[in-house]
């Protein structure tokens, strides 16, 4: 007779680790790998010179049909592709960690300021210092979201971190990037700010091995630590009181959180800029396939994310060929209705739950 718990337990031997996560999960798992997949080779497949899919799927194990073939998938697409599907998984990752410390299903790397913090020393890395190799992208944007994460977490402390406080000094401290941000728009160079206008709409357009390398090691150490402290999330879900009440070390948890979400959001914008929107959706997306545990949540969302991207690269690409689209843009007028949609849900929630309270 089959079990009907909900839940399944993983408790792998070889780390000191338990998770819970939904039965949904692994289904899930397996249907958005299959789809991230699937839209990675079709991804691949297009443009100027098609390749067929299964040329493409033979290119990349190692049998190309023809040199052409090999220039085109290797050098020219696949990691353009391997980008886009590496930067999704970072924004989604860090936008669930966020709406998970906060409690607050609005929040997002773009909107609580630590994108914002990343852009503007990345941009200033782009426009004062155009000389500096493209793999320091990374690291920079990564202080300058570290910047911007400490600096929200001191002005928010009041003897405590409240996940609110945490919000609105975020977006204070968006506007004030953004104008420092515009501000050397203005008076760059203009070649420079050509390349940093492209940067800031948020592209994969161009991206080879020598951008992916670089992110790459901040996605292998940072995903596998947050779902390390899944729990922890869940537990900090449940109000700061009961969460030290259960034997968590509050600050310290939320303080290796910020630094997780700071280190994924701030590698994805170096090395695609701001693609806005995926921090807030794929969240939203996992909870509806397979509920609010993050140690199911975490995963789901950023497989999400990863399909999100590649999809919308693909649509810049084939949309308005042959002038391309950068998959900011899409994802942009995907999710500012979907913003608007959850400001109106959550607005239409609160006046019922009011009504209810009379």
């Amino acid at each position: 007779m089959p079990s009907t718990k909900p839940w399944l337990s993983l408790r792998p031997r070889q780390f000191p680790v338990s998770l819970r996560i939904d039965r949904r999960v692994p289904a899930v798992l397996v249907a958005l790998v299959a789809i991230a997949l699937l839209s990675l080779i079709f991804n691949v497949s297009q443009g100027e010179y098609p390749v067929p899919p299964l040329e493409v799927v033979k290119t990349i194990l190692g049998f190309p049909a023809s040199p052409d073939y090999a220039f085109v998938v290797n050098t020219l697409r696949l990691p353009r592709a391997l980008v886009a599907l590496l930067v999704g998984m970072g924004l989604a990752t860090a936008g669930t960690i966020l709406q998970g410390l906060t409690r607050n299903p609005l929040a997002a790397p773009e909107i609580i300021g630590i994108n914002s913090g990343a852009s503007l020393v990345a941009v200033a890395l782009i426009v004062l210092f155009p000389q500096v190799a493209v793999g320091w992208l990374p690291l920079a944007a990564f202080l300058g979201g570290l910047g911007a994460a400490i600096a929200i977490y001191l002005l928010a402390w009041n003897g405590g971190s409240s996940p609110m406080r945490l919000i609105l000094v975020g977006i204070g401290l968006t506007s004030l990037t953004g104008a420092f941000t515009s501000l050397m728009i203005t008076f760059g160079n203009i070649y420079d700010v050509s390349q940093a206008l492209v940067w800031l709409t948020g592209s994969v357009y161009g991206r080879s091995w020598e951008h992916l390398w670089p992110l790459l090691p901040w996605l292998v150490i940072f995903l596998p630590l947050t779902l390390v402290l899944a729990r922890d999330l869940d537990t900090l879900n449940l109000g700061d009181n009961l969460a030290q009440g259960l034997g968590s070390r509050v600050e310290w948890t939320r303080s290796l959180l910020l630094l997780c979400t700071v280190a994924l959001a701030g590698a994805s914008v170096a090395t695609a800029g701001t693609i806005g929107f995926v921090g807030l959706m794929a969240p939203h997306l996992g909870r509806q396939l397979v509920g609010p545990s993050h140690a199911g949540l975490i995963p789901v969302a950023a497989l999400t994310g990863a399909c999100i991207v590649e999809l919308a690269d693909l649509v810049g690409r084939l949309a308005f060929a042959p002038i391309e689209l950068p998959c900011g843009v899409i994802t942009a007028v995907i999710g500012a209705p979907y913003f608007l949609w959850l400001l109106y849900r959550d607005g239409q929630g609160s006046a019922q739950r009011g009504h209810r309270n009379r």
